[in-house]
């Protein structure tokens, strides 16, 4: 089988970039790198690229000029949610409090036999999670 080296980006589709951006940026702590306007030999709209070095991980937001403006949905066939690796349980405590100044909603903490986790989402509805594994 060939190999793979990891992961290279996503890309999510989004209702307005601009304010998806500002929330990856001031949220989850990611810099743009790009903005891209009608790439007319791929498609109509805009992309914002956003990096996290230290992540090694680029997320691409999409605004497509005639893309559905619906709210994301699990349930639908596509992506069902992102999860974001942290390093401990601590961690995903200090991220709620992160959330609480940022007013993002997330659920509980919970801790299961394999992980513990915690669930958000962005605004559109993308659903994420922050992800620990046990120590």
């Amino acid at each position: 089988m060939p190999g793979l080296t990891g992961v290279s980006h996503v890309e999510l589709t989004v209702s307005d970039v601009d304010r998806s951006a500002r929330w990856y940026r001031e949220v989850l702590g990611f810099d743009t790198v790009l903005v891209e306007t009608d790439a007319p030999d791929f498609f109509e709209g805009r992309v914002i690229s956003l990096l996290r070095p230290d992540l090694g991980l680029a997320i691409g937001l999409v605004q497509h000029q005639d893309g559905d403006r619906g709210r994301f949905s699990e349930f639908r066939v596509g992506l069902d949610h992102l999860a974001f690796a942290a390093d401990s349980r601590s961690d995903l405590e200090a991220w709620t409090e992160h959330f609480d100044r940022h007013g993002v909603p997330y659920s509980a903490i919970n801790d299961m036999p394999y992980a513990s986790v915690v669930v958000f989402r962005d605004p559109d509805g993308i659903q994420l999670e922050l992800f620990a594994l046990p120590a």
